[in-house]
């Protein structure tokens, strides 16, 4: 009996296993990938490049390859900051900057395109964190149809802003980026340079440090509110004298306005900025001092913290371009005997290569009074604009001695354009390495090999 009983139980056993096993078999084939959801417009765009199966094209791999460089190797600015660029809608392009940023500063960036249709351009702000682009964390993007983007740092940080537009689309645009403060001044009439008591100053004889800034002006002086925010306190200290609560939800900054002379706002209501709430006085302990606006701001679990850079009203006007549009997109020639590509307008000497005069490149974009460009061999930097010449004047006419092959790029294995055969006239426009940038009889410009007996033109004829 106990035998069969056992039987009966391994067998229910096995038919159990095999339905369990028939199940998850079933359950595997039945599975469903989770939905594919992006985290920001770049990466949608990118996700329906690989759907279309537009990744592994020449153009797309590239468009994708130009948004990565453009990371890893950002241009160093300082703002405010305005360069213009041409794309080439043949061509992938990205451009990115690298900037630094103060809590209480409001970073403002403008795209604004020139005379042609509007075209999607992704605009991706990056802060830096760790080592690896990996690490960095994407904290805003801009409406692909409005090409503005603001942000507000919680903290001193490193930011670099990404732009990229869509592929097939070009044309000319100018980037504005520029830093501006937070919160507007809260005297009428006064800025930065009538605070006469700084955040951290000693109080009575080193017992206490200063929560705020003192802003002095006369008596009965308007005083703004900073922001939008809502009124929580409006009451009378010793300390204090006649003083002003505001709360600004939208940052989670309290302000705090003391030594009032009057208080016009009733607690419980809002404000929006620019809206008076009072006027300067000397009331509190202040009554022995000439009269001031104190004015704090504090932070929830942090304390408070110093209200300058949310006020002090900085240069917010890009230097002016003044290097030549025209030359945007077109192939130029260095004209000195020693030019230097900078990595940046500001960099160093460590940061420069010299070029050989005649040197070919092509005008991606312009700032200031230099030409952001890039050599053939695809490194880009920036020159002054008066150590350039349009490479269309010709430099010397060559008649060749034997077969020639113009190639699109001066590179190995480049795609050959035209022949020139034995006898035909070319001229040279420029040079880069061993490599003549030459015009045909046909009007071909392109590349052509120049053997170790054959000179660069040294002069022009």
């Amino acid at each position: 009996m106990q035998v069969k009983v056992n039987l009966k139980f391994n067998h229910f056993l096995y038919v159990l296993g095999l339905i369990v096993l028939l199940s998850l078999s079933h359950c595997k084939k039945e599975a469903v990938p989770e939905a594919y959801k992006p985290t920001n417009s770049h990466d949608a765009y990118i996700h329906s490049l690989r759907m279309a199966d537009l990744a592994h094209t020449a153009l797309g791999g590239d468009w994708i390859l130009a948004s990565e460089t453009a990371l890893r190797e950002p241009v160093e600015i300082e703002t405010p900051y305005e360069e213009a660029f041409y794309v080439d809608q043949a061509a992938a392009f990205a451009a990115a900057f690298r900037f630094h940023v103060k809590r209480g500063q409001r970073t403002e960036i403008d795209v604004v395109f020139q005379g042609q249709r509007r075209c999607r351009l992704f605009m991706d702000l990056f802060r830096v964190q760790g080592s690896t682009i990996e690490e960095w964390k994407l904290v805003a993007s801009a409406n692909e149809k409005e090409k503005h983007l603001e942000f507000e740092p919680r903290g001193d940080a490193e930011y670099v802003v990404r732009l990229q537009p869509e592929l097939l689309r070009g044309g000319r645009f100018n980037v504005v980026i520029r830093t501006v403060a937070s919160l507007e001044f809260p005297v009428v009439g006064y800025d930065s340079g009538s605070i006469g008591s700084g955040f951290g100053a000693p109080r009575d004889g080193g017992r206490r440090r200063h929560h705020g800034v003192d802003i002095f002006a006369p008596r009965h002086t308007p005083v703004h509110a900073p922001s939008k925010a809502y009124v929580r306190h409006v009451g009378e200290s010793d300390r204090g004298g006649r003083n002003i609560w505001l709360y600004d939800s939208k940052r989670l900054l309290y302000f705090y306005f003391a030594h009032l002379q009057t208080q016009d706002v009733i607690e419980g209501t809002y404000v929006e900025a620019r809206q008076e709430i009072g006027t300067v006085g000397n009331t509190g302990n202040a009554r022995r001092t000439p009269p001031h606006l104190h004015f704090g701001i504090y932070v929830q679990g942090e304390g408070p913290i110093d209200p300058y850079n949310y006020i002090n009203k900085i240069n917010s006007v890009p230097e002016d371009i003044r290097a030549d549009l025209e030359m945007l997109g077109r192939w130029v020639r260095s004209k000195d005997q020693k030019i230097y590509l900078k990595t940046s307008l500001n960099s160093g000497p460590q940061h420069m290569t010299q070029l050989d005069r005649y040197s070919a490149m092509k005008v991606r974009a312009a700032a200031s009074n230099m030409y952001r460009v890039n050599l053939p061999d695809g490194i880009s930097g920036y020159v002054p604009a008066h150590s350039v010449e349009l490479a269309e004047e010709i430099l010397e006419y060559r008649q060749a001695d034997h077969i020639h092959m113009v190639m699109d790029s001066p590179m190995e294995h480049a795609v050959i354009m035209e022949q020139i055969g034995t006898g035909e006239e070319f001229s040279i426009l420029g040079q880069f390495e061993e490599f003549w940038l030459v015009q045909t009889n046909q009007g071909t410009v392109g590349w052509l090999s120049v053997s170790a007996a054959e000179s660069i033109p040294s002069s022009n004829q």
